[in-house]
C-alpha cells in the first residue's frame, strides 16, 4: 500500500513548529529593523526568508491509526514477547485471528474471522510460500514485522476473502548487531532444543545481515479414538476403539542473508534470500478392538508404519528502487524459489493377530519451481490550489505489475507386497502442472482534507492451469478476477474517534492438488474414512465485502477502543461432497451455490493508567470476536462456512519495571468450538480450546537477557469428532489430543 507524502499527523507537525519558530522570533517594532534585514531606499525593511526543517522520525508512526487502509502491525518486540518457537503461537494471540488444532502440536490452520480452508491468505515478504511449505516451520526469530490486513488492497493478491496476514523477514540492518540465542522447550511428551544467530554489519554503502535458525522436536504421544454407530432404528451396530501410538523427530533450519547496497541519490539495491530445510522421522502403530460391530470391520484392527519426510525450500529475490523526479520512485522485484518434498511411508497391516496381509511402501517425491517479478511505480500529486486556509488535495497514485510462472512435477508410487490373502494394488501417479499468473493493477490514496481520506484501487488477476499425468485426461483452465476496492478514514473534528469503511471483491482459488482427478487410497476405507479425488472443473470462489469500524484514541499513549463488523457473500461456495464407486467410498470438491458470513470484534488496547492513576505500569489488550456463516447448498441447523470458529477472545496483560529490568505478562485466549453441518450427511465437532501462556524476561546487562515462558497452562484436552447420518443409520468418530503443559527458557547474547 502507497502512503500519501503528507498525512494529517504530520500537518499537526508542521504548524506547531511553524507557531514555536514564529514565539521564538517574534515580529520587529517598526523603528527597529531584525538582524540580517536589508533596509530599502524607502525606509521598508526587506526581510530575509527563513528556512525551517522539521525532522520526524518513522518509528513514531501509527499505521493501525494513520493509514486509509485497516492494518495491525506487529512487530519484532511483540513477536518475540514469549520466546516462542513457532510463529502459530505468536498468530493465535492476536485479535481476530485463532489457531486450529491442539494446542502445542503444531500445523494448525491459520484464521481470519474464525475462517480457514483458503480464505484467510498467509504470505511471505508479500507472496505466497509454495505448495507444501508449513509456515510452523518458520521461526519467529527471523520475523521483523507481521501486518495484518482485514480488508483488501490492490498492491497484494485479493485471494484474502477473510483478510491477509504477511509476514515480512528480518529487513532492517542495525549496527554491527551481533545476538545469538539458546533456547529449551520440554512438555509431558517432548522436548525441543534451538538456536538462532542475528548478525548485521554496515560497510559504507554496504549493509549486511544473516539470521538463522535452527531446532529440533522430539515427541513420543497416544491418540484415542472411539467409533461408535447405529441402525436407522437407533440401535447400537457398531463399537470400537483405537489408539494411536506415533514417536518420532523433526529438524529444521531457516536461514535468510541479506545485502543493501546505496547507491546514491536516494536508490538502492537489495538481494535477500530465504531458505528452509527440514527432516521428519517417525515410527506408529494402530490397534483397533471390537465391541460391537455389524459390519466386517475395519480391513486392519494393527497397522504398524513408519514414515520419513525431507522438504526443503528455497527462495531469493532482488530488489531494486529507483528514486525519479516530483518524488515519484519505482520499486520492482525479480524473484527465483523452489522446492523438494520427498517421503516415504510403509504400512504393515493384518487382522485378529493373524499374519499381516498388507505391506505397502509408497513413497513421493514433488519438485516445484517459480519464477516472478512485481514492480510499482508511485507518485505523489497535488491537484488544484489551496483555498479557503485549507490544504490542496493529494494523491499517492501507484500503478503495479505480479507476473509469474510455476512448474510442479509430482511422483508417487505406491508398492504392495503379493502376502498370502492379500490383494496388491500398484500404481504410479505421475503428474506435471504448470500454473501461470498475470496481475495489474492500480491505486490512488487521496488526502481529500486533512480529516478525510479515501483509497481506491482495482487489481485483476489471471490465472492459467494445465496439468498432464498418467491415468487422466489433460487440464487446462484459465480463471480470471477483477476486484475494484474502496476504503476510506474520517478522522472526527476531536482527534480521538474515527471511522472506517471498506468495499471489496475478492476470491479464493482452487489449490492445484485438488484440482488433480487422482485417487488418494484410504487403508481402512469407509465413509468416515474416504478415498479422495481432486476436480479439475473448480471454479474459484468470489465473495463480495463490506467492513465498517469505528476507533477510540487516547491521545499519544497508543490506547484505543474499536469496534468492527462485517460481511461476506460468497459465490461458487466448494465443499466436499461424499459419494460411493463401487465398495469404497469417495470424497471430492465441487463447487455449490452460495454461502454468506459475518461478524463483529471489538478490541481494547491501554496502559492501566488511562483508566486509574494510582494503577501499577501495566498494559491492557483484549479483543472479542464473533462471527456466523450460512451455507446455502447445506441444511441446517449449523451449517456454517468451513467449520468456522463462532466465537474467539484473547486478553493479556504486561507489566515492566522503571528501569526496564525486568518485564513479565500473561496471554488468555479462548476459541469456541461446537458442530458444523458439512453436508446432508456429514458433521464435524471441535471442542472449546483455551490456552494461558505467562512470560518473564530479565535484562541482566546491556549484554544478556534470559527469558523464560509456560505455555498452555491449563493442559486442555483438545476433542475432535467427525459424524455421518443418513437414512440407513449413523456414525460417529471421536479423537482426544491429550494437552500439556511447555516450559521454555531462552538465553540471549549480544556481542
Amino acid at each position: 500500500m502507497s502512503t500519501p507524502i503528507l498525512r494529517p499527523t504530520r500537518i499537526a507537525a508542521a504548524v506547531c513548529a511553524i507557531c514555536l519558530a514564529t514565539s521564538l522570533h517574534p515580529p520587529a517594532h517598526a523603528d527597529e529593523a531584525p538582524d540580517g534585514a536589508k533596509s530599502r531606499s524607502d525606509g521598508a525593511v526587506k526581510p530575509v526568508m527563513q528556512m525551517v526543517m522539521i525532522k520526524g522520525s518513522a518509528a513514531t508512526y501509527d499505521a493501525r491509526r494513520n493509514d486509509t487502509a485497516s492494518k495491525v502491525v506487529v512487530g519484532s518486540e511483540e513477536i518475540q514477547k514469549y520466546g516462542d518457537t513457532s510463529v502459530n503461537d505468536v498468530l493465535k494471540r492476536l485479535p481476530g485471528i485463532t489457531v486450529g488444532g491442539a494446542a502445542g502440536r503444531g500445523g494448525g490452520e491459520i484464521r481470519m474471522r474464525g475462517l480457514g480452508a483458503g480464505y484467510t491468505q498467509i504470505l511471505i515478504n508479500g507472496e505466497k510460500a509454495p505448495a507444501g511449505f508449513s509456515i510452523d516451520n518458520l521461526s519467529p526469530d527471523v520475523i521483523e514485522r507481521i501486518e495484518v490486513l482485514r480488508a483488501a488492497s490492490a498492491e497484494f493478491s485479493t485471494q484474502s476473502i477473510a483478510g491477509t496476514i504477511n509476514i515480512v523477514l528480518k529487513k532492517t540492518v542495525k549496527l554491527d548487531q551481533h545476538v545469538v540465542k539458546l533456547s529449551a522447550a520440554k512438555g509431558s511428551t517432548f522436548w525441543s532444543p534451538g538456536a538462532s544467530l542475528q548478525w548485521s554489519d554496515r560497510d559504507g554503502a554496504l549493509s549486511t545481515s544473516v539470521s538463522a535458525n535452527a531446532w529440533r522436536y522430539q515427541y513420543a504421544r497416544t491418540t484415542p479414538s472411539v467409533e461408535t454407530g447405529s441402525d436407522a432404528f437407533g440401535t447400537p451396530d457398531v463399537a470400537r476403539a483405537s489408539t494411536w501410538a506415533d514417536r518420532g523427530r523433526s529438524d529444521g533450519v531457516n536461514l535468510s542473508p541479506r545485502l543493501n547496497w546505496a547507491l546514491g541519490d536516494g536508490d538502492t539495491l537489495t538481494w535477500q534470500t530465504f531458505v528452509n530445510y527440514n527432516t521428519f522421522d517417525s515410527n506408529n502403530q494402530s490397534l483397533t478392538s471390537v465391541a460391537l460391530a455389524a459390519d466386517p470391520g475395519p480391513a486392519y484392527d494393527r497397522i504398524d508404519g513408519r514414515f520419513n519426510s525431507h522438504n526443503g525450500f528455497a527462495r531469493t529475490d532482488l530488489n531494486w528502487v529507483k528514486q525519479l523526479d516530483d518524488g515519484a520512485k519505482l520499486d520492482a522485484k525479480l524473484g527465483i524459489n523452489g522446492s523438494r518434498n520427498a517421503s516415504d511411508g510403509y504400512n504393515l497391516g493384518s487382522k485378529d493377530g493373524a499374519a499381516p496381509t498388507l505391506e505397502r511402501n509408497v513413497t513421493s517425491t514433488t519438485t516445484e519451481q517459480g519464477l516472478s517479478s512485481q514492480g510499482k511505480y508511485s507518485r505523489p500529486l497535488v491537484l488544484g490550489m489551496a483555498r479557503d486556509g485549507e490544504d490542496a488535495p493529494e494523491h499517492a497514485l501507484a500503478l503495479g505489475w505480479d507476473v509469474g510462472v510455476t512448474g510442479r512435477d509430482d511422483q508417487r508410487r505406491q508398492r504392495e507386497a503379493p502376502l498370502p490373502g492379500s490383494d496388491p494394488t500398484n500404481f504410479d501417479e505421475d503428474f506435471s502442472a504448470r500454473v501461470t499468473r498475470v496481475a495489474v493493477y492500480g491505486q490512488d490514496e487521496w488526502n481529500v482534507t486533512p480529516r478525510w481520506s479515501v483509497y481506491a484501487g482495482v487489481r485483476w488477476e489471471g490465472y492459467r492451469t494445465e496439468i498432464d499425468g498418467a491415468g487422466f485426461d489433460p487440464v487446462n483452465e484459465r480463471s480470471s478476477v477483477l476486484s475494484p476496492l474502496f476504503q476510506t478514514l474520517y478522522k472526527l473534528p476531536n482527534k480521538k474517534d474515527q471511522l472506517r469503511l471498506a468495499l471489496t471483491r475478492t476470491y479464493k482459488a482452487p489449490a492445484t492438488a485438488n484440482m488433480v482427478p487422482r485417487n488418494f487410497i484410504s487403508a481402512n476405507n469407509s465413509r468416515l474414512d474416504p478415498d479422495r479425488r481432486g476436480n479439475p472443473r473448480l471454479k474459484p470462489e468470489v465473495a463480495l465485502g463490506l467492513d465498517a469500524s469505528i476507533e477510540h484514541y487516547f491521545g499519544d499513549s497508543g490506547a484505543m477502543l474499536s469496534a468492527s463488523a462485517s460481511l461476506r457473500q460468497i459465490d461458487d461456495y466448494t465443499h466436499n461432497v461424499l459419494m460411493q464407486e463401487g465398495e469404497r467410498w469417495l470424497a471430492m470438491q465441487v463447487n455449490d451455490g452460495r454461502a454468506a458470513t459475518r461478524g463483529i470484534e471489538l478490541e481494547a488496547k491501554f496502559p492501566l493508567r488511562v483508566v486509574l492513576d494510582a494503577a501499577p505500569a501495566l498494559d491492557v489488550r483484549a479483543s472479542v470476536s464473533r462471527n456466523w456463516s450460512r451455507v446455502d447448498s447445506v441444511p441446517g441447523p449449523d451449517n456454517r462456512l468451513d467449520q468456522q470458529v463462532p466465537l474467539s477472545a484473547t486478553v493479556g496483560l504486561d507489566y515492566k519495571t522503571a528501569d526496564g529490568e525486568l518485564s513479565t505478562g500473561t496471554s488468555f485466549s479462548f476459541r469456541n468450538g461446537g458442530l458444523a453441518r458439512l453436508t446432508d450427511t456429514q458433521s464435524g465437532y471441535n471442542s472449546v480450546r483455551r490456552d494461558l501462556d505467562v512470560y518473564a524476561l530479565w535484562k541482566i546487562d546491556t549484554r544478556n537477557n534470559l527469558r523464560v515462558a509456560v505455555s498452555n497452562l491449563l493442559a486442555q484436552d483438545y476433542t475432535t469428532e467427525s459424524l455421518y447420518a443418513d437414512a440407513q443409520g449413523t456414525s460417529a468418530r471421536s479423537t482426544v489430543n491429550a494437552g500439556e503443559t511447555q516450559f521454555r527458557v531462552t538465553v540471549e547474547r549480544r556481542f
